[in-house]
């Protein structure tokens, strides 16, 4: 079946020396495998390497079989050029580690149009915004909404949040929690945009402390989730 669709980026894998395998989440079909046989060596070939960077929104037409096999890609273009996601050190960082967080996260193949719009519009956002050292933060926590573990903001007065249970309590229990000051910024988190996270004062120690609950957080709540490899580089970036 040939199939029109947006389409963003997630990994590309080397496949022996001439072709590469590239994880893709379409608006079509949600997660999708390609094959792209001999890219690495051809030059007038429809398809560039280039395309394939992590988060690069596409516009794809596809050969869909739906068997769980790797599927074939026949033509694609790129649908929003970034200006300075994959040149800005901090903002590339921000993108490989983005990339693997969501190619940990996003497992079925079927269409999530919500998920899918927010990632195109957040990531449109970081491309044309300076002001995004929170942004990975707010990013992650407002994921949690489409993956049905966003934070239950009742009793947003309590002291702790459960992380296993998704709410905040009075006193500690034998889950992980967050409390003190990261509960703070956690809660500074919820209820806003992105045009407001630059109002959220995080110094280092505090922005990689809540980097790390977010992810415990994921862990907690998706079945087979990795902790992505490229943290420390993220880490160093902002440190």
């Amino acid at each position: 079946m040939q199939v029109n669709t947006k389409a963003i980026v997630l990994t590309s894998i080397k496949y022996g020396d001439t072709s590469l395998i590239v994880r893709i989440f379409t608006l079509s079909d949600g997660i999708k495998s390609y094959l792209l046989r001999g890219i690495l060596t051809s030059k007038k070939g429809k398809l560039k390497t280039a395309y394939f960077q992590p988060l690069l929104q596409l516009d794809l037409v596809a050969s869909h079989k739906n068997k769980g096999t790797l599927e074939r890609i026949i033509e694609a273009r790129v649908s929003y050029h970034y200006q300075t996601l994959h040149t800005d050190i901090a903002k590339n960082a921000i993108t490989f580690f983005l990339a693997e967080m969501l190619g940990n996260s996003i497992h079925e193949e079927e269409r999530n149009e919500g998920l899918f719009n927010f990632i195109e519009a957040s990531l449109q956002w970081l491309d044309s915004h300076d002001e995004f050292a929170n942004f990975h933060l707010y990013f992650l926590l407002s994921l949690t909404r489409y993956f049905g573990f966003y934070p239950d903001t009742n009793n947003m007065d309590f002291l702790y949040f459960d992380l296993l249970e998704g709410e905040f309590i009075k006193s500690p229990s034998l889950n992980p929690i967050l409390g003190g000051e990261n509960l703070k910024y956690f809660k500074e988190f919820l209820g806003i945009n992105f045009d407001a996270i630059h109002t959220i004062k995080l110094n280092k120690k505090n922005r990689q402390e809540l980097l790390k609950t977010l992810i415990l957080y994921f862990e907690l709540h998706l079945q087979g989730f990795r902790k992505p490899k490229s943290l420390a580089v993220l880490n160093e970036v902002f440190s």
